[in-house]
């Protein structure tokens, strides 16, 4: 079954060779160049060989091409615009987005980085699949950095389509949906979607963990490069603690909690609602602020009212002053099902907050229990309730675990030291050498 499977798909991948031959002075049909919904009219449509309206046809610079779901304000597509915006000088940037723009997209834009959106379609669509190979011949891609899992597999198939055998991928996985389990036939995809010269980076080591037990990709050529941020970032807040808590209706002596984070399945709110309302049976004058939005968001708002806390939880949707919502609370809560390295997790370090969270995916690799903030058990929110009531009673508890948070974050989880991981990698794979070569300088330096 596995091998008709991929009969099919190699089958279809050849088909897609001799329509893009035979189609390759015929306009681009309909891939989206602007920041625009799916429902828009078409973008201008553009030739395999004209020169971009923002690029230089023939760069000096290798074109590395960052594949994503969508641009929206979320750790790895932060990550990927941050990677971009710090080595331009090194590399031309441009994004490929499978199903939308998004904000953060627009954003680059504005910025000069070009932003394609594919249009992707519900199901394996193999129109993306050809739209890939042709911007990755359209645009001289080198390299086809993507992130996650389904930008991976179009990247490989688009690639495939076009045989482009310069182009090499490199798959870097941010984190797994819960639950997470082996499937045969993608373990045997993989092996023909990775080519000897592609890549595999993880977050973290858990992440590295499950690439090896669920895909079924080797080991020695998976790295850990560990997420990381800008300290400076979320040092220091442009507001004061004062008026940022007056804006939330919040006044300073009420202990606040505070959980940035898309509302999705995974990162299960309501353990972390039902946490905080045990807390605040306990501590009436409690306050809690959730910041993001998603599909779960309605769900959460009628949950408040049905524990009786609604008038205690603060639903301020996505925000741009994180930094400044950080500093006005007091613990920074997460009770996800499952991450890899969060980012949010990092700013909250940043901004010298205890933490408590779920001890699930990577979280524990970056929460040292007991030392910079408290792990509970997934779903439970009985654990999370009492350890943030504790924090929340006790300052000096609190302090000490900030300030050991943000001691941590400098020695493992900076942009810089990510940043650079990442442009070893990239200069290995576009100049042929072994991922050994960047072990062994590692070890070296």
């Amino acid at each position: 079954m596995a091998n008709r499977s991929m009969n099919r798909i190699t089958g279809n991948a050849r088909r897609g060779q001799i329509f893009y031959k035979s189609n390759k002075h015929m306009a681009l049909d309909t891939i989206t160049t602007n920041p625009t919904s799916t429902n828009s009219p078409a973008a201008p449509a553009i030739r395999p060989d004209d020169p971009s309206p923002n690029l230089p046809a023939s760069p000096a610079q290798p074109t590395v091409a960052h594949v994503l779901h969508s641009l929206h304000y979320a750790g790895a597509e932060m990550l990927a615009a941050g990677l971009g915006r710090d080595l331009r000088d090194r590399y031309r940037c441009i994004y490929i987005c499978l199903d939308e723009i998004g904000p953060l997209g627009k954003t680059m834009r504005e910025q000069g980085f070009e932003v394609v959106c594919l249009d992707r379609r519900p199901g394996i669509d193999w129109r993306a699949m050809r739209r890939m190979g042709q911007v990755i011949r359209r645009y001289g891609v080198n390299l086809l950095h993507a992130h996650q899992y389904g930008p991976f597999f179009y990247a490989a198939m688009g690639r495939a389509m076009v045989r482009r055998p310069a182009c090499r991928v490199l798959f870097t996985e941010h984190g797994r949906e819960y639950p997470d389990w082996r499937r045969a036939k993608r373990v045997w995809a993989n092996k023909w979607l990775l080519r000897r010269d592609d890549r595999v980076t993880a977050v973290g080591q858990y992440v590295a963990d499950l690439l090896v037990a669920n895909e079924g990709i080797a080991s020695p050529r998976i790295e850990v490069i560990l997420n990381g941020i800008d300290p400076n970032s979320f040092s220091q807040p442009k507001r004061d603690r004062a008026a940022v808590r007056q804006a939330l209706a919040i006044t300073d002596d009420q202990p606040m909690v505070i959980q940035v984070a898309r509302f999705h399945p995974v990162k299960d709110h309501a353990t972390g609602l039902r946490a905080f309302a045990q807390t605040a049976h306990d501590m009436p004058d409690a306050r809690l602020v959730y910041v993001g939005d998603g599909p779960q968001r309605g769900a959460m708002e009628r949950l408040a009212e049905d524990l009786g806390v609604e008038d205690r939880v603060r639903f301020v949707g996505v925000r741009t002053d994180v930094a400044d919502l950080l500093h006005a609370a007091d613990v920074f809560m997460l009770s996800s099902l499952s991450e890899g390295i969060s980012v949010t997790l990092l700013e909250a370090m940043a901004a010298k907050l205890p933490i408590v969270a779920t001890d699930v995916g990577g979280n524990a690799e970056v929460i040292e229990h007991g030392r910079t903030g408290w792990l509970a058990p997934r779903q439970d929110h009985e654990a999370m309730g009492a350890h943030l009531t504790r924090l929340l009673r006790d300052n000096a508890i609190g302090r000490a675990m900030g300030l050991a948070g943000r001691v941590r974050l400098h020695e493992h989880f900076t942009q810089a030291r990510m940043h650079q991981a990442y442009a070893e990698q990239y200069n290995a794979m576009l100049h042929h050498y072994h991922c050994s070569t960047i072990y062994k300088k590692r070890q070296a330096a």
